[in-house]
């Protein structure tokens, strides 16, 4: 199994009066590819840190609409390779239950994911809204206090990015406590929500209603979709959203939150259902 950072020698450079510089250790996070395949073909490559492969796959597959519920998902298994160093724990193949259907694998699906830009390989918009199998909770009211606490204890699990400081992270809590129920991290941004929804679906946890998901970067159009297809009903970021995704959120009836730092957010839709 690969992990997720590696150690680096690097030249520190230092001012006078900062203890200098020097050689030393680093750590970086690391970052490979991870080419998903369903059913033994290629649907899609992504830049991803190694670990929780199989959630990411399956969460990915959530938010394409293959997937919906535990009971569809038949495995998931390393492919081996054939290469002289054998497996590199970087190619997955996941198998669908009997009588789940497959998605149509063509070249506008089988696309190159980068870590930063998700689903944007996509022909077009209309390719990405797909409708989700859980309607989004709508009339839930949330405590502003309560989503102020978030972005503090999202921090609190990053463990790797201590180490790094080069992660994005996301974060499901509850809606009406805000406590923490699942925190994973990943190079990519949507790597890591891919994650969080991919171990819910593995629990046969969705659709997870009744909780936030908390995003340590900004919150965009893709984002958005993977929270509706995962029938979350509020989606959190400590930086800005982009207009696609304020629009989708407003259509499908999400709370959207940027820029929540502190006692301080910006409510870009759901407003009538925060607790101020």
């Amino acid at each position: 199994m690969r992990h997720p950072t590696q150690r680096r020698r690097v030249l520190r450079i230092r001012p006078e009066g900062m203890g200098g510089g020097g050689h030393r250790a680093d750590t970086l996070v690391v970052e490979e590819p991870l080419e998903i395949r369903l059913g033994g073909r290629a649907l899609a490559i992504t830049m991803r840190t190694p670990g929780d492969d199989f959630a990411l796959a399956a969460g990915f597959l959530v938010s394409e609409g293959v997937l919906g519920q535990a009971a569809e998902l038949a495995g998931i298994s390393y492919c081996t390779g054939e290469g002289p160093e054998g497996n590199e724990y970087n190619v997955v193949n996941v198998r669908l239950a009997p009588g789940v259907p497959l998605p149509e694998i063509s070249l506008e699906r089988n696309v190159y994911t980068t870590s930063s830009c998700g689903l944007c390989g996509k022909a077009s918009l209309d390719a990405v809204r797909t409708a989700s199998r859980w309607p989004t909770p709508q009339g839930q009211p949330v405590k502003a206090a309560a989503l102020a606490a978030l972005p503090e204890r999202l921090r609190a699990g990053q463990r790797v990015f201590d180490r790094t400081g080069g992660l994005h992270a996301a974060a499901l809590f509850t809606a009406d406590g805000g406590e923490l129920i699942d925190v994973r991290e990943d190079v990519g941004r949507h790597n890591a929500v891919d994650k969080i929804v991919g171990h819910a679906l593995q629990q046969d946890r969705l659709p997870l209603s009744d909780t936030v998901l908390m995003v340590s970067g900004r919150a965009s159009f893709e984002l958005t979709q993977k929270a509706v297809m995962a029938g979350i009903p509020v989606l959190a970021a400590v930086s800005a959203p982009s207009s696609l995704a304020v629009d989708l959120a407003a259509e499908t009836g999400m709370m959207l939150v940027g820029f929540l730092r502190g006692e301080s957010m910006n409510v870009y839709a759901g407003e009538e259902r925060v607790i101020l």
